[in-house]
């Protein structure tokens, strides 16, 4: 018995034994096989002799009309064989143009068979859907497609095509044909250059570009023209190697290499430009020369990527921001101090409600007929109270009092400065002739919110409240004669500058009550 066949067969019935089959037979796999049949007499009783005897049966397995046509070519769907699939054949034609000879269709022409191979039996083709307008005609016999009239609608057509067999109806089986409806083209692509030259290197991985040959840095780029568009630009044509596995081309028209190029040499090669639409053709030569790697590459002829260039900027960018960083800390650390006082300094001149001193303005009218040296003196305006009281001496009022502002008219308090400033002239006219006695006061009291604050101001007396104050002499200040000329300078420059800081001062007075508490020091021509 073949081997892997007693499957198929078996015996049914004692005395008179009937051979079946058990299943269907694969007449691709085997078509013949051997059975051997046993047969033996009486079995009955325990001392009988029994008898026995084989023969051999020999079978011949034809094959048998079970499948229908297959059109070709076609895709096995199961690992027996027994069923396979077409694909779907396609074609085009020129709008209202009639061809006469059959038509080219992909992947090639309508051909069947019959996949029982022994019996082989005739197969015939017909239309049987898709044909609008009756347009196309099939040969029956060959299966070639014509057309029967000129294709007017720009629509495709998809045909159903059958195949059947001659001896059996029910046996058949159905094609898709699709036929494209398109413009006439008169003129296939075609390359202007007749061959290109371009050079790699070898163990490049697959998919390395090609470059021109003298010029490393561009990569090898073919381009087929076609006439039948105005800027000679077809978008449907794409590009592929005909003779060559080693190098492929794009649909952009770029080479690459294919596999990893192992010695060096020359290939040569067909590269072709076909119209997808019309399917028109062109062609040109490609010739590539493989050169052996080189041993090291050279910093300068290394190309960097705008990827590249981003890091290194962003590197760049991170170190000046840690170089000025740490130069910011030295200067703070350097100059720190001095630049705070100044901004103190500063905004204290800004804002003239603050307990620091914040200008001074000369006597207009010094009294210097005591000995003739006496020193300018300053006035130092830190508070407002009761303008009627502006610029009156007290010896009643803080110097540390906190001021109280509000919005006031500014045309107002120029009239009153204008009004005080006549009243301090007739006072110290007053002074001057009375010759009253003035001692020189020194609070040395320190202002908790200044350390440096001191305050020198002229009283009559020392005031009996308990302040820490020193008497200065009159013979303890000596003045050169430069400070008459100082202030002589001075006076007409202090003069146009107290009208503005008036005027700015009004602009924040008080319509209530307020007072205004001055302070005069003594310059020494040390400070001059």
């Amino acid at each position: 018995m073949v081997q892997n066949t007693s499957d198929y067969f078996a015996i049914k019935g004692v005395n008179n034994p009937e051979i079946y089959l058990q299943k269907a037979l694969n007449y691709e796999k085997f078509n013949s096989t051997t059975l051997l049949l046993y047969a033996m007499d009486n079995t009955e009783g325990t001392n009988v002799t029994i008898h026995t005897a084989t023969a051999t049966i020999s079978i011949i397995i034809e094959q048998a009309d079970t499948r229908p046509p297959w059109f070709l070519p076609c895709t096995f769907v199961d690992t027996d064989r027994s069923i396979c699939i077409s694909s779907t054949y396609a074609g085009r034609v020129n709008m209202s143009e009639m061809s006469t000879a059959p038509l080219t269709l992909e992947p090639g022409p309508i051909y069947a068979i019959d996949p029982d191979y022994i019996l082989n039996e005739k197969i015939v083709y017909s239309i049987v859907g898709g044909n609008a307008d009756n347009v196309f005609s099939v040969d029956a016999d060959t299966g070639n497609l014509t057309m029967n009239k000129v294709a007017s609608s720009p629509n495709s057509y998809l045909l159903q095509v059958m195949a059947t067999q001659v001896n059996n109806k029910q046996k058949y089986s159905i094609a898709n044909v699709e036929i494209q409806v398109i413009n006439k083209s008169d003129h296939a692509p075609y390359f202007e250059s007749r061959m290109y030259a371009g050079t790699v290197f070898v163990g490049l991985d697959p998919r390395s570009f090609v470059f021109q040959a003298g010029d490393s840095s561009s990569p090898l780029m073919i381009a087929a023209l076609d006439d039948d568009f105005p800027d000679k630009a077809n978008p449907n044509i794409e590009y592929y190697i005909r003779n060559n596995t080693n190098f492929i081309a794009t649909k952009d028209g770029l080479i690459l290499t294919n596999v990893m190029l192992q010695s060096p040499g020359t290939a040569v090669m067909e590269a072709v430009a076909k119209d997808t639409v019309s399917l028109q053709e062109g062609s040109t030569v490609v010739a590539v020369e493989i050169t052996a790697a080189k041993a090291e590459t050279s910093s300068s002829d290394k190309i960097y990527t705008a990827q590249d260039m981003g890091i290194l900027g962003g590197i760049l960018a991170a170190l000046l921001l840690i170089a000025l960083v740490f130069l910011g800390l030295m200067i703070y650390k350097q100059y720190g101090k001095t630049v705070k006082f100044l901004i103190n300094k500063k905004f204290s001149k800004d804002f003239p409600g603050s307990y620091d001193n914040q200008a001074y303005k000369q006597d207009e009218h010094p009294d210097l007929s005591a000995n003739g040296q006496e020193s300018p003196t300053y006035i130092n305006v830190t508070q407002i109270q009761q303008p009627s009281l502006l610029l009156a001496s007290s010896s009643e009022q803080e110097i540390n009092g906190l001021p109280q502002t509000s919005s006031a008219s500014a045309i107002t308090f120029d009239q009153k400065v204008e009004e005080e400033e006549e009243e301090e002239e007739e006072k110290v006219e007053e002074d001057s002739k009375h010759e009253k006695e003035v001692k020189s006061i020194l609070k040395t009291d320190r202002n908790e919110g200044d350390p440096g604050y001191k305050a020198v101001w002229f009283k009559t007396d020392v005031d009996p409240s308990g302040e820490n104050v020193e008497v200065i002499n009159d013979d303890a200040a000596d003045y050169d004669d430069d400070s008459d000329q100082d202030l002589q300078e001075n006076e007409k420059e202090e003069e146009d500058d107290r009208d503005d800081h008036y005027r700015g001062l009004g602009m924040s007075l008080a319509s209530g009550s307020s007072s205004v508490s001055v302070n005069m020091s003594t310059r020494d021509d040390s400070d001059a």
